[in-house]
């Protein structure tokens, strides 16, 4: 790819590229050569939000109820803990 995708551009790409892959109607030839273009595409999106990620700070409450920052985790197990617990405390 001689210029970088946008994230949005880059899901796009990845959803053709998985269509074509899933028809089952290409040559084994053309089938590699999507898959490889396919994570190339991927690891430039993965690569795109990590870049996103550390940029992004979640807005936290401590105990006394004052609000501060702290770096964002995508840990979804941690979060629906985390929202499951605020919602039990309502």
């Amino acid at each position: 790819m001689s210029k970088e995708l946008s994230f949005e551009q880059g899901l796009k790409k990845l959803e053709s590229i998985a269509e074509k892959l899933e028809s089952g109607d290409l040559p084994l030839e053309q089938a590699i050569d999507l898959y490889e273009e396919g994570i190339k595409i991927s690891r430039l999106c993965q690569a795109q939000l990590e870049k996103i990620e550390k940029r992004v700070e979640k807005l936290s409450k401590d105990t006394e109820g004052k609000f501060f920052t702290e770096p964002l985790t995508l840990n979804l197990k941690e979060e629906e803990d985390a929202v499951k617990t605020e919602n039990s405390e309502i």
